[in-house]
């Protein structure tokens, strides 16, 4: 009973989802009252529908209700009750329900967090989400419905897969929605300021909160499945450059171009023309990932789906989506305008050199990751793109965009001089260039792109510092430099961190695959890893070998390390789990394999990793992260400034149109 009342919830919010996107687009256009104050209260109701449909579905997980196909395909009576939760969005139909929740979350927020928008604004706003809703919602209902029966209840069910019986589903799944979903806010604007015909810098003032909201849930979501994946896959990898991967990375490069637009049309009311563009674009790139990960043109760890047909509803979904978007975008061309100039050497300039650099980074991963598919789908061969293309094209382009992050807290608005700029970073470019060459001696070798890598992050983080002490001394001291000053930096700085760990782990890590007695010893950058032995052990749904390891370096003891072979009881599927030993500088990573020899005599396959600074990956990534916080809290988008909102309301009751001005830390 309770599995068919999730199912009707699904369908009574069809019905909701259509209404709003009826009356928020048709109360838009026309302005009356009575359609204009639906919208709120029925997304929120729209929200707790979702929300009483996934809870049918944890009831169901929670209860072992076998008889609910999704139920006994993902679960089992053995699984801990943590992971029965997490296995109710661990496959494609419980997937799209977060999806839909997140959606409607995300909606919900809007209806909240919006007194400083034009009502007209919003209701559009609130239709364009739930006519995505409507997608989501058929392609749920008609396709991946959650909540079908069985014939024949299952006895037992099949249980989740081994691999993704662990903490990092809990959290990585949703934060990457979260990410995804959100930049579906920045889109409905987009849309609502083409629909209205007038695109001034308010709605770019609006989108800009929420842009960074869903980038910063986009980054953390990202890094946490790097992390993921370097510690349960069991080779120590960290990105692998898998086509689901880059699912989630296009968007994220796009959505950081699109933030950096937003700020110069908040700021000067230029590149409305990018901003509507990338705005469309990120979301668009989200729904591309939804049609790779769920279409079954795919093989992957990270895949869900392989039935064609869902392919196909996703891809006309699609289709619709971007097609509808860019004929509105050619239709409304023309009236973009922008009464601004653009100096050669000023930030915007800059800012847009940035953004073509980064669109271009997202287009070579666009090529590598479609590519492969296209030749399938054209029968001409099978074709494997892998770290080697995107290493050799992506990286490089790189480079520069590393470089223009250098000039962006030296250079001024409107205009500019190469005689200034070069006077501020003269010093901080030499000291980066030292620093560039001279570090990689630290080290076993030195090598020419450790150089160029070490060069550019301290470059970020030169220019950055001499920002900040410059503008605190230029700062009264009743003044405070805004959050979202800090959180720029903050950002630039966790890229340059995140760019050393990347460096310096792809340069100098080592990797041994051994056969290991015990009490034999190994050696990896100077530690000591003694094998002691094998322990079998007993789990809640599997059975496992854990091996011993101790790590000492010059005689003196560091850890022990843990590393088991698991087999799961319901599935037989041997799992790795590797023991890790993290420092500040470095990762000790040993993972167990086979047992090679009879008992009498016995000898492990065993894998031994030494992994230099691979942490300041993901110490970077959270920086960012914070950075972005930062900027989300500065008081500009806290505070309700009614001159600016007799602005907007004026400019979408089809009153002549002004740039709304903002300082801003960018």
């Amino acid at each position: 009973m309770i599995p068919e009342l999730g199912h009707f919830s699904l369908i009574l919010a069809l019905m909701v989802a259509g209404s709003i996107g009826f009356f928020g687009l048709a109360g838009g256009h026309t302005g009356k009252t009575a359609w204009l104050a639906y919208n709120k209260p029925a997304s929120r109701m729209l929200w707790v529908l979702i929300v009483f449909s996934f809870l049918c579905l944890l009831w169901a997980f929670q209860q072992n209700d076998f008889s609910v196909a999704y139920v006994a395909n993902q679960s089992h009576t053995l699984m801990p009750p943590l992971y029965r939760l997490s296995a109710s969005w661990g496959g494609h139909e419980g997937s799209l329900l977060l999806w839909l929740f997140m959606l409607t979350s995300w909606m919900t927020a809007l209806t909240f967090y919006s007194k400083q928008l034009p009502e007209r604004m919003l209701a559009r706003s609130l239709g364009v989400l739930a006519l995505i809703c409507v997608g989501f919602l058929l392609f749920t209902l008609l396709t991946s419905s959650p909540f079908t029966r069985l014939l024949q209840p299952a006895l037992e069910g099949r249980g989740l897969n081994p691999m993704l019986q662990d903490p990092g589903l809990i959290f990585h799944p949703p934060l990457l929605y979260m990410g995804y979903v959100g930049f579906s806010v920045p889109f409905a604007f987009a849309i609502s300021a083409l629909l209205s015909g007038h695109m001034d810098s308010g709605w770019a003032r609006w989108s800009r909160p929420w842009t960074l909201a869903a980038w910063i849930f986009l980054t953390v979501g990202i890094a946490l499945g790097s992390y993921w994946a370097y510690y349960e896959l069991g080779w120590g990898g960290w990105w692998f450059w898998d086509p689901v991967e880059n699912a989630s990375f296009m968007p994220w490069l796009i959505g950081t171009a699109l933030l950096h637009s937003l700020a110069i049309t908040e700021q000067r009311g230029l590149f409305k023309n990018w901003t509507l563009i990338l705005a469309i674009t990120s979301f668009s790139l989200s729904l591309l990932g939804t049609f790779l990960v769920r279409s079954g043109v795919l093989t992957s760890v990270h895949a869900f789906a392989a039935d064609p047909s869902r392919g196909i509803f996703i891809l006309t979904f699609l289709a619709v989506v971007v097609g509808a978007s860019l004929v509105l975008y050619a239709l409304r061309a023309k009236q973009i305008t922008s009464n601004a100039d653009l100096a050669l050497v000023s930030k915007e300039t800059l800012l847009l050199a940035n953004n073509v650099l980064l669109s271009t980074s997202m287009a070579s991963v666009f090529l590598g990751t479609l590519y492969p598919l296209i030749v399938d789908a054209m029968q001409l061969g099978k074709l494997s793109v892998g770290p080697p293309y995107f290493n050799a094209v992506f990286v490089p382009l790189m480079i520069p965009i590393f470089i223009l992050i250098g000039f962006v807290p030296v250079m001024r608005w409107k205009q500019d001089s190469f005689a200034r700029i070069f006077k501020q970073v003269l010093l901080p470019l030499a000291a980066s260039v030292v620093l560039g060459i001279s570090l990689p001696f630290l080290f076993d070798h030195w090598s020419l792109m450790v150089a160029v890598g070490l060069a550019c992050a301290t470059w970020i983080i030169l220019t950055a510092a001499q920002s900040i002490v410059q503008r605190h001394k230029k700062t009264n001291k009743g003044n405070r430099l805004p959050l979202s000053f800090y959180g720029m930096h903050l950002a630039h700085i966790g890229l340059a961190i995140t760019t050393v760990g990347i460096t310096l782990v792809m340069a100098y890590e080592t990797e041994n695959d051994l056969r290991m007695e015990i009490n034999q010893t190994t050696q990896a950058a100077g530690y000591e890893i003694k094998f002691l032995g094998v322990t079998e052990i007993q789990g809640p749904n599997y059975t496992a070998q854990k091996g011993k390891f101790e790590v000492t370096k010059n005689q003196q003891f560091v850890e022990f390390l843990e590393p088991e072979k698991r087999q799961y009881v319901n599935s037989g599927m041997p799992m790795t789990e590797a023991a890790i030993d993290s420092g500040f500088t470095r990762d000790v990573y040993v993972s167990l394999g086979s047992l090679l020899t009879d008992q009498k005599n016995p000898a492990w396959s065993v894998r031994v990793y030494y992994k230099p600074f691979v942490n300041w990956i993901w110490w970077g990534t959270l920086l960012m992260a914070i950075g972005g916080i930062s900027s989300m809290l500065d008081k500009r988008y806290r505070k309700k400034k009614l001159a600016q909102i007799q602005v907007a309301n004026s400019t979408l009751s089809n009153t002549p149109t002004y740039s709304v001005g903002a300082s801003s830390g960018t």
